[in-house]
């Protein structure tokens, strides 16, 4: 059984830092899925459920009036993909299942959409971000990263043929 998907990251310290108590990927919201060619890897962009307090916020996440934490989850030897339906536009849940043999079960099914595989029970979390939320639930807005290299390189989200952004973690 898995008690927190945060046990599972190699970099949870990032987490931590940010939050008390690191929101659980229920009513998380699936930005998109990004399939690695070099490997069998996938790499989920997701809103987080839930902003850091305030007291864990960087002043230049408050300053703008930033409210919704976005990161990358890097799942690595993926295998039994499954992909029906198109990426919702509403909250979705990430249910993480423990397999034998250190592996996961990684299920997201909602209404017209559902995607599936099992992978490595290690995941790794990168391109931190935060940002203001706008009345569309668009996040093609200014983005203020955790990661000095994703600050010097975006100040929001780069396109998909950014392969350095994409494709790694």
């Amino acid at each position: 059984m898995i008690s927190h998907w945060a046990d599972l990251t190699v970099d949870s310290h990032l987490l931590r830092s940010l939050y008390s108590v690191i929101p659980s990927l229920e009513s998380a919201r699936l930005r998109s899925f990004h399939l690695n060619w070099r490997g069998p890897a996938l790499t989920l962009r997701i809103d987080l459920p839930a902003y850091p307090g305030p007291d864990r916020v960087p002043p230049e996440w408050s300053e703008p009036g930033h409210d919704t934490l976005q990161l990358h989850v890097y799942f690595t030897a993926v295998e039994d993909l499954t992909v029906h339906g198109w990426i919702p536009s509403f909250p979705v849940d990430v249910g993480l299942t423990a397999l034998a043999y250190r592996r996961v079960l990684v299920r997201i099914a909602e209404a017209g959409f559902e995607l599936s595989f099992t992978s490595s029970d290690s995941l790794t979390v990168g391109h931190i971000s935060s940002y203001r939320i706008i009345e569309t639930g668009s996040d093609e807005v200014p983005h203020t990263f955790v990661s000095r290299l994703d600050t010097r390189m975006f100040t929001s989200l780069p396109g998909t043929h950014e392969s350095t952004f994409y494709a790694r973690v």
